[in-house]
């Protein structure tokens, strides 16, 4: 099965346009003022009538309230709610139940005690997605470019799909893959020209390389990881 690929923090009409010509299967969108990357309902209603079906729309929140959510919902009509803060698992029961939408939860990991939250969420989100740990000074969760030791995540087992995120880009992507086995990946920062700004051709080489990771047999030595 190829994996699936999100390009994140989408807001104009061109990177939109680039992702979903290139194969994006999941095109992500971002309702945090706080973020380079936030779109307000309005921009997310044109961005969202240009989909028409060629990929799923994930609403990505923060901590998020109810009218919150429910504006971001009625913007992009989105396929799925992505919850990147601080949501606890009866807040992401609670989410799914209200709003009727598979629910992606982010987990952030800097060591391994941190894989210890898989066993809360597993099973109430739909999917996981790990990303780095945001250091104390940060302004957001997520879209920082920040890796984490990918060697954590060998042998880990989930009842539910996991995505990968967190400073992946068209060059190291493969290796992230290898060492993961992640059955999705999930890109923001690693596609940009600046914060905010996604560069056309790193979105197109990102896909490729993606793509060309999955035709290629694994290598039978282990892969040396990097931070």
């Amino acid at each position: 099965m190829s994996v699936l690929i999100k390009i994140c923090g989408l807001k104009s009409f061109e990177a939109l346009d680039v992702a979903l010509e290139a194969g994006a299967d999941l095109v992500g969108f971002v309702f945090f003022p706080p973020s380079p990357r936030h779109v307000g309902p309005e921009a997310a209603r044109a961005l969202c009538e240009r989909v028409r079906g060629r990929a799923q729309k994930v609403a990505l929140s923060v901590d998020a309230t109810d009218d919150e959510l429910t504006a971001s919902i009625e913007g992009l009509k989105p396929d799925l709610l992505q919850l990147h803060g601080r949501e606890t698992p009866e807040r992401v029961a609670v989410v799914r139940a209200r709003f009727g939408l598979p629910i992606m939860k982010a987990l952030p990991i800097a060591e391994q005690a941190d894989l210890a939250a898989i066993r809360l969420y597993d099973g109430v989100a739909d999917r996981l997605i790990f990303d780095a740990r945001a250091g104390v000074e940060a302004t957001r969760p997520g879209g920082l470019g920040k890796r984490f030791d990918w060697t954590l995540l060998e042998g880990v087992r989930t009842r539910v799909p996991f995505m990968l995120s967190g400073g992946l880009d068209a060059a190291n992507v493969a290796q992230a893959l290898r060492i993961t086995a992640a059955s999705a990946v999930d890109v923001s920062s690693g596609v940009e020209r600046a914060p905010g700004e996604k560069d056309p051709e790193k979105i197109r080489a990102f896909i490729a390389a993606v793509r060309d990771a999955g035709r290629k047999p694994a290598a039978p030595e282990k892969v040396a990881s990097s931070t």
